[in-house]
């Protein structure tokens, strides 16, 4: 990971990564939720996650790197009092700890992820926009689903709840003013240079 740029705090990152190979991650519905539920127990603590989307094959995070982490927050590490409070070694965590349950539910050995996570600075207000569509528009660009609202494993329907959410959801509306225009945007297609 050495030549991976660092999650600094106090920043917001598109953090990507896909299967081994170009295999699916996701075998099944359960395995979605699994994901989730170790995304949070590993990782809220060091950062706030802004927008998500699961695809069978890969996977798509914004997040906020946290400024400041308290041991004490930590309900869910691999080990029971960590020597040091490191983002990059929960990320670490967390994923080993998805491979690692996969491969045992599903008798199959080797790396179930590609390589090391990729991670890009977001730098501006009109990239996170722009990366936040991105990230909702990933089903319809792969032709799971015609329409970003009808697909279940993303953020956007978290979004335009009022359900109770850990997501930063005030935040991302406050980006597009609010709910009636992210929708709106929602419903058309932006041009995605200058993301990659």
């Amino acid at each position: 990971m050495a030549d991976k740029q660092l999650l600094e705090p106090g920043n917001y990152y598109h953090i990507y990564n896909r299967g081994n190979n170009g295999q699916d991650i996701f075998f099944e519905n359960a395995n979605y939720n699994f994901f989730l539920n170790r995304l949070d127990q590993y990782l809220s603590p060091f950062c706030d996650v802004v927008a998500w989307v699961l695809m069978k094959n890969h996977f798509h995070l914004l997040i906020f790197v946290k400024e400041e982490v308290s041991v004490n927050q930590l309900s869910y590490t691999a080990t029971q009092s960590p020597k040091k409070i490191d983002v990059h070694l929960q990320f670490g965590h967390f994923f080993n700890s998805y491979a690692k349950a996969i491969n045992k539910k599903y008798a199959r050995t080797g790396s179930l992820f590609e390589k090391n996570f990729e991670r890009k600075p977001v730098l501006s207000e009109e990239y996170l926009v722009k990366l936040i569509h991105y990230i909702h528009h990933n089903p319809v660009r792969h032709g799971f689903t015609e329409h970003v609202w009808d697909y279940p494993w993303s953020s956007y329907g978290s979004i335009v709840s009022k359900k109770p959410t850990k997501l930063k959801r005030e935040f991302v509306l406050n980006l597009f003013d609010d709910v009636e225009n992210f929708v709106a945007v929602h419903r058309k297609e932006i041009d995605y240079s200058g993301l990659f």
